[in-house]
């Protein structure tokens, strides 16, 4: 039997309407509607806000956003946001619906130029979109505020499209929203949010007696004042001043050589007791590269957006560090060591990489001076999971096509194909990843989400079943690119891409160095 579309069954409807809901909200809601159709707009918002609703349907822009937060370091805000999301959808469709059911608006009284393609047939209370909407904004607030307002503008021009184009009533929108945001509410009390600045130290790592400076005597520190501006935190080279007076505090500026002024001031009359860095991950490997050059301790102080080496070490804030240099405390940490083409080794601190991420840096270096390093993560984040294309990458004799290739020194968080984040700072061996060649999808998925969220895309039918990814551990390996792609295939090293590798054909040979550097660390 050919079924009756809505459309043509709106007495029987609008008497279940008549039925579930009081006389004022039906009011309302056709008052609302009315209000909406009769404005006249132009073209281009018409179309605008028919596309955008369309591009939520089945939370595929939540997920893309989620996976440019992930990428940009929100990751937690991105799993908070799917996870509510994906419970308020759940509850909205299969429970919500069911129970209040209800039919949409008349399709004559839409303006032509704002219908959909195809009207949605289902039943019409609670808003499946607003709610997804709502409760992905909600969740990733929750989790980072300044990512919140972000989201929120777009979450909210996705609720009001759904009145615009004659999709939902007014009173579905508010239910939807309703619902997603106590979804989200609610998911918070279950599972609450951890604090950003979470003690942690070093797991099992050498403990070693290092010189301490109680006023910063013999301390040389080197300041990278473009680092970390887009965390907000206390400025650090007024806490390092108070509290270290006698260190010798070099404030670089953007043209500085700063591998050159480690070497000049390690090389002085005078070495000094530590070398100091206030940077973001990769300022830290440069100085830690020449600091074990010349076997001086290194003093590593979190003034980057993600501070992953500093963070591994037990050190959460500046004043943690300067504790730790006043108290003499250190630990020998593992390193690797990167060469290319036969050059000389240099350090890496926590991982080199091939593939999306080295892609997304060099996008991101593009646009950081123009529209500063958050926004310019988020638009090279999307570009760069657009069109991003695999690369031809030999790992240890064996070509494979791959969309990510991730060396980590030591273990690494578990859960994803490119973590960055060091469980430990010993263990002798390298945590290689790969991500093989599917789908575009996949690898997004994969990359941004780890295997507990990408099981769920799967299970939604949003990226394939299986998901092919190989990892092992080992002292050394080494990558030969040969990519044939239009674009260069970078080497991404400690969240930076090597400047001289902007080709297609190169080898990268690393190997585990254990103890390879003395670095200060919180007290046990």
């Amino acid at each position: 039997m050919k079924r009756v579309p809505s459309r043509l069954r709106a007495p029987v409807v609008s008497f279940e309407r008549w039925r579930r809901l009081p006389r004022w909200v039906r009011r309302v809601d056709a008052a609302a509607g009315r209000r909406i159709n009769r404005r006249a707009v132009h073209p281009i918002a018409d179309v605008g806000l028919s596309r955008l609703t369309r591009v939520a349907d089945r939370g595929v822009l939540w997920f893309a956003l989620a996976a440019v937060l992930a990428v940009v370091g929100s990751r937690r805000a991105a799993l908070r946001g799917i996870g509510s999301l994906t419970a308020a959808s759940m509850l909205a469709n299969l429970v919500g619906k069911r129970v209040f059911g209800g039919d949409r608006p008349l399709l004559k009284d839409i303006p032509v130029g704002r219908r959909l393609p195809a009207q949605p047939s289902s039943a019409s209370f609670p808003s499946g979109h607003s709610a997804s909407a709502a409760a992905f904004a909600t969740g990733v607030a929750l989790d980072s505020p300044r990512a919140g307002l972000v989201v929120a503008p777009l979450a909210a021009g996705v609720a009001y499209s759904r009145l615009h184009v004659g999709a939902h009533w007014l009173s579905d929108v508010i239910g939807g929203t309703a619902l997603g945001v106590g979804v989200a509410l609610l998911g918070r009390l279950l599972l609450p949010v951890r604090p950003k600045e979470e003690r942690g130290g070093p797991v099992e790592s050498i403990r070693v007696d290092l010189p301490a400076s109680p006023t910063g005597e013999g301390v040389v520190i080197f300041l990278n004042p473009g680092s970390g501006k887009s965390v907000v935190r206390a400025d650090p080279e007024r806490i390092i001043r108070r509290r270290l007076p006698d260190a010798d505090m070099r404030v670089l500026s953007g043209d500085d050589d700063l591998a050159g002024l480690v070497d000049e001031v390690a090389t002085g009359s005078t070495p000094p007791l530590a070398i100091g860095v206030c940077g973001g991950d990769g300022t830290v490997a440069t100085v830690a590269n020449r600091a074990r050059a010349h076997g001086i301790p290194l003093l590593g102080l979190p003034g980057g957006t993600f501070n992953h080496f500093v963070r591994a070490t037990g050190l959460e804030s500046i004043d943690d560090a300067i504790d730790a240099v006043q108290a003499g405390s250190g630990v020998r940490a593992d390193v690797a060591e990167v060469s290319f083409d036969g050059a000389e080794p240099v350090t890496v601190m926590n991982a080199g990489s091939v593939g999306i991420y080295p892609d997304l840096v060099v996008e991101r270096e593009k646009l950081e001076k123009r529209l500063g390093k958050w926004a310019a993560g988020v638009v090279a984040t999307w570009r760069v999971l657009r069109h991003a294309e695999p690369h031809e990458v030999v790992v240890d004799g064996k070509t494979m096509r791959v969309w990510s290739v991730f060396v980590g020194v030591d273990p690494n968080f578990s859960h994803t194909v490119a973590p960055m984040r060091r469980l430990r700072l010993e263990g002798g061996e390298l945590d290689v990843r790969v991500l093989h060649a599917k789908s575009r999808i996949h690898a997004v998925g994969s990359l941004a989400f780890g295997r507990t969220t990408s099981a769920i895309l799967r299970a939604l039918r949003l990226v394939p079943l299986s998901e092919a990814s190989t990892m092992f551990t080992t002292d050394e390996v080494e990558l030969r690119v040969s990519s044939s792609r239009s674009r260069p295939a970078p080497f991404g090293r400690d969240g930076e891409a090597e400047a001289d590798l902007a080709r297609n054909d190169y080898t990268a040979r690393l190997r585990i160095v254990p103890g390879g550097l003395t670095v200060y660390a919180r007290q046990r």
